[in-house]
């Protein structure tokens, strides 16, 4: 079973840059905790202070209560699968997965039995003769996986592990590794940029940006109450337009008169040639001025004043064709505008 982890407070920076601020996470044993940003905003250097590759600053570091905040990685219970695999070429996929085990002094015996069990876990049953470089980018990944598994580790760290695959194999591995961590009650932290992975594998989605949280919170919480635009646009509300409180319908604006920036997607939004006002949702004016056609739905690119939205419709609409976009009230997602919040922000 996983432990608890606890990071307090921890600052990482290089030089007069601070890379992490001041970040405080709490993960319960057997969670599963996607690390998701930008590149440059600071998972991958929390997932390495985590697991010690990364001096910490200041701040505590903290597995099932005890402090390894300046302990050796090797001391944590930890074991980390990077993107590159990291895979020995010369050695095969079983003896990858048992070198940690030959390292800590097991007999060849042991190490054989444990070997067959990851291969097992992992699905690759008679591949274990096999050099990294006869095997396929999806199962070099699995060896990657069990080599971490086989020392029976409290902590697994994923650092984009998946990023290296095509789309078909990489929704494959992302299933299996979300099995084989809930099988094990593992306490698992995944590093990624991609938001559908995160939804899919995470218990909790920590989003990072500019080395601080900007929101942490279930999958479906963070999807559809995003705290701030910036969590809302990189949770694919990339749609953004600044409109008058006047035009929301009724229980969606902010405290204050306005003008507040909207956020939603494309699928949210419905496109329609004519129709009355709805005041139940924001309703827009525009026309097509390009269209696209993704796979089961028309996406178009609709102009409305000086900006441009996609909306997504089952029927096309033809470039240069007047449209109305309708938003119903729970797919939008209301902000101040930056202006608001400085004036806010002095007030106080």
């Amino acid at each position: 079973m996983g432990g608890a982890l606890e990071v307090e407070k921890v600052e990482v920076g290089y030089g007069s840059t601070r890379v992490l601020k001041g970040i405080s996470l709490a993960i319960a044993p057997g969670e599963f905790v996607a690390l998701l940003g930008s590149s440059g905003c600071g998972k991958t250097t929390l997932l390495r202070a985590i697991s010690g590759f990364v001096p910490v600053t200041s701040g505590y570091v903290r597995a099932d209560g005890r402090d390894v905040t300046r302990a050796a990685p090797d001391a944590r219970d930890m074991a980390m699968v990077f993107q590159t695999y990291a895979l020995w070429p010369h050695m095969s996929a079983a003896q990858n997965i048992g070198y940690g085990l030959r390292v800590r002094g097991w007999d060849r015996g042991r190490i054989a039995n444990r070997v067959e069990e990851m291969l097992r876990l992992v699905r690759l049953e008679g591949l274990g003769a096999r050099r990294p470089a006869e095997l396929s980018g999806g199962q070099r990944q699995r060896v990657a996986l069990a080599r971490a598994l086989a020392v029976s580790p409290r902590y697994l760290l994923l650092d984009e592990p998946l990023s290296n695959l095509d789309a078909r194999v990489r929704e494959d591995v992302r299933h299996e590794i979300k099995s084989i961590q809930r099988d094990l009650g593992i306490t698992a932290v995944h590093v990624t940029h991609d938001r559908e992975e995160a939804m899919i594998l995470a218990d909790r989605i920590v989003i990072l940006d500019r080395g601080e949280i900007a929101q942490a919170g279930p999958p479906e919480e963070v999807y559809n109450h995003p705290v701030s635009a910036f969590v809302a646009n990189f949770m694919g509300a990339t749609n953004a337009l600044e409109v008058g409180g006047e035009a929301l319908p009724a229980g969606t604006a902010p405290a204050g008169r306005g003008p507040f920036v909207v956020h939603f997607r494309a699928e949210a939004a419905v496109l329609t040639a004519t129709g009355g006002n709805d005041p139940d949702a924001l309703t827009l004016d525009g026309r097509v001025v390009q269209i696209s056609y993704p796979g089961g739905v028309w996406r178009h690119a609709v102009e409305i004043g000086a900006r441009r939205v996609l909306v997504d419709a089952p029927i096309r609409h033809e470039p240069g064709a007047a449209v109305r976009v309708r938003v119903p009230r729970l797919a939008l997602h209301v902000f101040a505008t930056p202006m608001q919040q400085k004036t806010a922000s002095v007030a106080a």
